[in-house]
């Protein structure tokens, strides 16, 4: 495994990371402890140390989970949660000082810890940007040690440009991948400047880049990518990256061919992504064992071609620019 510094934290993370939304069973399934655990000692052993959560994920078992495990292990994990989705209404005045305080305070004591090495804001509304209360919020709960470092978890691109002009931001997770690449225009060269440390979700666009679903595929009714791909529950780009479903699986045909048509498609689509030295460290989900193993093989691969980027670019100009690129 390989490690990249995230921005201003100062953390050596692996560059692939782990994501826990989904984890100890797939969307819309009960959670696993067993299986959670054992996802988690897999990813550890291969050298991840970085894993992402969220006071709702599983209804707070993910990061229940993660905080304990992170305690038990003799390794090093810094774990990254994240604040804001509980909110009912999900609105920009619920970003106040109780209801932030509270989130931290559930936060450490759902993940029986004193202080959390990464608090996110969880997908705020794009007005949340530009109140700068909400920033000297959580530089009180940084100087107060109930935080070591904070940034936001965003949906645009222009939220991730307005959120580091606050000079305490130390990272922002954004969806970047073949098939959602603004982020790599103007935000990747502002935040090296800023040392920003950026943190990759959504890199297999929920799937669709591991090359295994077809159109006869059948998602169950509590997966987002069943009940959200119109944006019904929550923004559409966060399922399958925004892509129509059809269209990006003609396009993923046309990625595997770049590839030498793989089984599996997801450790090449993992890489592009780290050909990008302003990444800090990828995080994609993993319901099982299986998905740590073949994440962690893009850390592995060669480097693409520049023959090989050039088509991806390609493919993504064909298929998909028109319909996401300036959307998000």
């Amino acid at each position: 495994m390989k490690y990249r510094v995230l921005g201003k934290t100062g953390y050596k993370v692996s560059e692939i990371s782990i994501g826990t939304w989904q984890l100890g069973g797939k969307w819309g399934e009960p959670f696993d402890k067993t299986i959670a655990q054992n996802t988690l000692s897999i990813a550890v052993s291969n050298g991840i140390n970085f894993f992402d959560t969220a006071d709702v994920y599983k209804e707070r078992q993910s990061e229940q989970f993660c905080g304990n495990f992170s305690k038990s292990t003799n390794e090093k994990v810094y774990v990254a949660t994240k604040c804001g989705r509980r909110l009912n209404p999900h609105n920009t005045e619920g970003y106040n000082e109780e209801n932030i305080r509270k989130f931290v305070d559930d936060s450490l004591k759902n993940m029986e810890i004193d202080t959390i090495d990464l608090l996110q804001l969880h997908c705020p509304p794009t007005a949340v940007y530009y109140r700068p209360m909400v920033f000297d919020i959580l530089d009180s709960l940084k100087d107060e040690g109930k935080i070591q470092n904070y940034g936001v978890s965003v949906e645009r691109v222009e939220e991730a440009l307005k959120a580091i002009e606050f000079p305490n931001v130390s990272t922002v997770q954004i969806i970047f991948n073949v098939f959602r690449q603004r982020s790599s225009e103007l935000f990747f060269e502002q935040a090296k400047k800023k040392n920003i440390g950026i943190i990759v979700r959504v890199p297999l666009a929920s799937g669709l880049l591991t090359g295994k679903f077809t159109k006869d595929t059948v998602f169950k009714e509590g997966d987002h990518r069943y009940f959200n791909r119109n944006g019904l529950a929550f923004d559409k780009g966060e399922t399958f990256s925004g892509v129509d479903y059809e269209i990006g699986l003609k396009a993923v045909e046309e990625i595997k061919k770049v590839f030498g048509n793989p089984e599996n498609l997801a450790p090449h689509a993992l890489r592009w992504i780290l050909m990008f030295d302003a990444v800090s460290c990828i995080i994609p989900g993993a319901s099982r064992v299986s998905h740590v193993k073949s994440n962690i093989q893009a850390s592995y691969l060669e480097p693409l071609s520049n023959d090989q980027m050039v088509q991806i670019q390609e493919i993504y100009e064909k298929y998909i620019k028109k319909t996401v690129h300036h959307l998000w």
